[in-house]
């Protein structure tokens, strides 16, 4: 039976409404796909704005995979604004896919993307409003399996009671492999109803379901295990790893936004992976290993995709995208190809130990210079070592002089505060190390209005890092720790006001450090604050510190432990981790040792190019780490007459 577009009550409401264009679907490279045609359907979420979840490359990848399959559809969802919520529950009109406006509840899959933790209010919101339950308990096999995956997936713990399953990994072959089981059991009349088809995706190994697993505490609140209560069910989930991009070279028809987002450009992701070993980087450890895109893969993705979208600036993203072993043919080759038609090129941040003036001047030949960014990420040589960052300040300063005396202006710095071992001396030197930055610009390009910004975040500890075990640091000592070195920075008279100084107060981290290294009992804290009006907490204007406070200090105590308890204390290397059972590929000794050469202030070399270091993953993915040079170069298109 077809399923009825919701859009007709929808658009009566659009009128009162904030950015009533994000609702409203239809953009450019868009698919709608007839109901009754397919077979298995799944609605893509990612749980914020449109402004934010449109441009994300893993929901636009997964909807295109789907959408190419016969029989196959996928259609997206975003979180909506809480004015168009009230509305919604006013008038019962329920969530629904901005594609063709169908009921989320009517699919067979929500498939849920998290980036970050902080969206796990608006997860609990969008169910709501479907008329799902909230807790997987409670549903039946007329609901949507609800499925997470993305990076915060791999510790789905804290949202384990609102989750039917979860996917670790790469998600391209994943969702074939999922589609596939949900088809033949529909096909055979659905035996067994919801709990057969969640042990039929289990017993693969590397589909994660929460109610096969029951977890056992200790007297002190640690826990004492996580054990399968089902047989057949694995003790260790294992993550999905794509091994050939090229065989994957999606989106090929990126989505143009209809509404202003966050990134206003065509992507491609040049490779997939980070060996470069900085201890605090979850991204780096979890995708390992390093698979590149080959240069004539990449040329052919951007070629198809400015041709799909028009987009006048290409992002060649990756954790590190100037490791690209051929990423000065690359760039070249882009700039030289589109030069006519000034089509600008960009990187993330970069490294700055990979930074050259060829390539800045290559990325920024047909799009405008704007400032350059860097993240050194440490004040100090000391901490640096600790976070195995190998960056020197004489590297920074001599980079930084090398772009003021080509012409930039500008130049961010992005540092963390609040990592291990760290003190108010090692903080105060990216003051001092922001102050040399302006001097040696001043210095080569002979003007005054250079510029350098200071950005700073809160350290959070991640699950897979070698800094799982370490202790947060409190957000009173973060605050008074940012408020010496704001003091510092702006009582210096001659550097002081070409300083800018951004920074992120101690309280989200808190919350973000509770969600990250939670277990099943943050499920209570996290429905507490749902309930009592949390959305949107990755926003500032709509993050509230108390309220989280007064969910934990409400839920936890039944559990016999508090936010401090998740947040402040340092584990040991005894300690059962709640995503232990979830296998990312590194061997736990390994990060363990890695944890002793942070405090030790060891730095360890980038494996690519060094003997191995027995992480883990190599072995266990039955593969070498993928590196170029191909040798090949990107050649100009023809121009067909």
């Amino acid at each position: 039976m077809p399923v009825e577009s919701v859009f007709p009550r929808l658009e009566a409401l659009l009128p009162h409404v904030q950015k009533p264009i994000q609702y409203v679907g239809g953009e450019l490279n868009s698919t709608v796909k007839d109901w009754d045609s397919c077979d298995v359907r799944w609605s893509l979420m990612y749980p914020d704005a449109y402004e934010v979840g449109l441009p994300n490359q893993g929901v636009m990848i997964l909807y295109e995979v789907l959408n190419e399959r016969e029989g196959v559809l996928a259609e997206r969802t975003y979180s909506v604004w809480p004015d168009l919520e009230a509305l919604m529950r006013e008038h019962d009109v329920p969530q629904f896919t901005v594609d063709a406006h169908r009921p989320v509840s009517a699919f067979d899959v929500l498939g849920v993307s998290f980036s970050t933790e902080l969206g796990y209010t608006n997860l609990l919101t969008a169910l709501d409003l479907a008329g799902v339950p909230l807790e997987a308990k409670d549903r039946t096999e007329d609901h949507p399996l609800i499925l997470a995956g993305g990076h915060a997936a791999f510790n789905p713990e804290p949202i384990a009671d609102f989750l039917d399953c979860a996917v670790v990994g790469d998600g391209e072959q994943a969702v074939l492999e999922i589609t596939e089981i949900i088809r033949a059991w529909k096909k055979e009349g659905r035996p067994g109803g919801r709990d057969e088809l969640l042990f039929r995706l289990a017993k693969t190994g590397s589909v994660y379901v929460p109610k096969f697993y029951d977890v056992e505490y200790l007297a002190d609140g640690r826990i004492s295990r996580v054990v399968p209560n089902r047989s057949g069910v694995p003790w260790r989930v294992s993550k999905h790893t794509v091994m050939d991009l090229d065989e994957w070279p999606y989106p090929k028809q990126p989505l143009v936004p209809l509404a202003e987002t966050v990134h206003e450009r065509m992507s491609v992701e040049i490779f997939r992976g980070c060996t470069r070993g900085c201890r605090f980087c979850q991204a780096g450890m979890i995708t390992r290993p390093v698979r590149e895109r080959s240069i004539t893969g990449i040329g052919e993705m951007v070629d198809k995709g400015l041709k799909a979208t028009g987009f006048e600036e290409v992002g060649l993203l990756s954790l590190s995208s100037a490791d690209h072993t051929e990423i000065g043919d690359l760039a070249k080759g882009l700039a030289d190809r589109y030069e006519e038609d000034k089509i600008g090129l960009s990187l993330p941040s970069t490294r700055v130990d990979a930074f050259n003036i060829d390539l800045a001047n290559e990325l920024t030949r047909n799009g405008r210079r704007s400032g350059l960014t860097f993240a050194p990420e440490g004040g100090s040589e000391r901490i640096r070592k600790v976070i195995n960052k190998m960056v020197s300040e004489e590297d920074l300063i001599r980079t930084v002089s090398t772009a003021y005396g080509n012409g930039w202006r500008q130049v961010k710095l992005y540092f963390m505060c609040g990592l291990p071992t760290e003190t108010d001396e090692d903080v105060l030197q990216i003051g001092d190390m922001a102050v040399k930055v302006i001097a040696e610009g001043r210095k080569v390009s002979g003007q005054n209005d250079i510029r350098c910004t200071v950005s700073i975040g809160g350290f959070v500890p991640k699950p897979h890092t070698p800094f799982q075990w370490a202790p947060q640091l409190s957000a009173e000592e973060t605050d008074a720790r940012l408020e010496k070195l704001r003091d510092k920075i702006r009582g210096d008279k001659k550097y002081g006001r070409s300083i800018g100084f951004r920074y992120h107060d101690g309280k989200p981290g808190i919350v973000e450090g509770l969600l990250s290294r939670g277990d099943r009992r943050v499920g209570a804290v996290i429905r507490a604050v749902y309930e009592g009006g949390g959305r949107f907490d990755g926003w500032r204007e709509h993050f509230s510190y108390d309220r989280w406070m007064k969910a934990a200090e409400e839920t936890l105590p039944a559990f016999g432990v508090d936010v401090a308890w998740y947040t402040t204390r340092e584990r040991t290397y005894e300690e059962v981790l709640p995503w232990d059972h979830l296998d990312s590929g590194l061997d736990k000794d390994w990060l363990w040792e890695d944890w002793q050469d942070a405090l030790d202030e060891t730095e360890v070399d980038d494996c690519r190019w060094t003997p191995c270091f027995d992480c883990g993953v190599c072995p266990q993915m039955d593969t070498s780490i993928q590196i170029g040079p191909t040798g090949k170069k990107l050649l100009p298109l023809s121009v067909v007459k």
